[in-house]
């Protein structure tokens, strides 16, 4: 797979950060593209497992389902914000700590029943009240979702901390137009 290098390699997350993340988080938003050429993006629970990418959404054929089967080719981005925090005398000299994950690879249909009855109890282990009193493992409509996997063939993560209040406006000024005049 061909793509640009990290510009941001002064924010990249090592390999551990992006698999913490992906553990931890808690959704996302997945690209696909369509016969006509137009990207569709959805945001979806998910499970991360085995270094793939586990998501699920309807058996009813609809955008998603086609464009899956048009092309494999796929991206997940997700997110967790942190907090604002100000680097300079302006308004505009603000920044967001944060980090972000990126997935490229291929997605298709897991056909199996054995990987949507995993994926279920991966779900529910990740989401579901732990203690909940209702029967565990068992669902009645497996044949109601679809689950999909996708191979993850690149992953790329970035992350700004929040500076320390030594290192933040007014203590330290990083203002990037330092001649302006309001």
């Amino acid at each position: 797979m061909s793509a640009p290098a990290l510009r941001r390699t002064d924010i990249a997350m090592t390999q551990e950060q992006i698999e913490a993340t992906l553990a931890r988080g808690f959704a996302g938003r997945l690209a696909t593209v369509g016969a006509d050429g137009y990207p569709y993006c959805v945001p979806m629970l998910y499970i991360w497992a085995d270094h793939q990418l586990f998501l699920h959404g309807t058996s009813a054929r609809g955008h998603l389902r086609a464009n899956v089967e048009h092309e494999a080719r796929a991206c997940f981005e997700l997110d967790e914000p942190g907090e604002v925090f100000d680097y300079g005398r302006f308004e505009c000299d603000s920044g967001l700590a944060y980090c972000s994950v990126i997935l490229f690879g291929r997605i298709s249909v897991a056909d199996d029943v054995a990987i949507r009855q995993r994926f279920c109890e991966r779900l529910m282990e990740k989401y579901g009240k732990p203690d909940s009193i209702r029967p565990k493992n068992f669902f009645p409509r497996l044949d109601a979702i679809t689950v999909y996997a996708m191979h993850v063939e690149r992953m790329t993560g970035k992350q700004r901390l929040l500076p320390e209040l030594s290192e933040q406006w007014p203590a330290k000024d990083r203002t990037r137009t330092p001649d302006a005049r309001p």
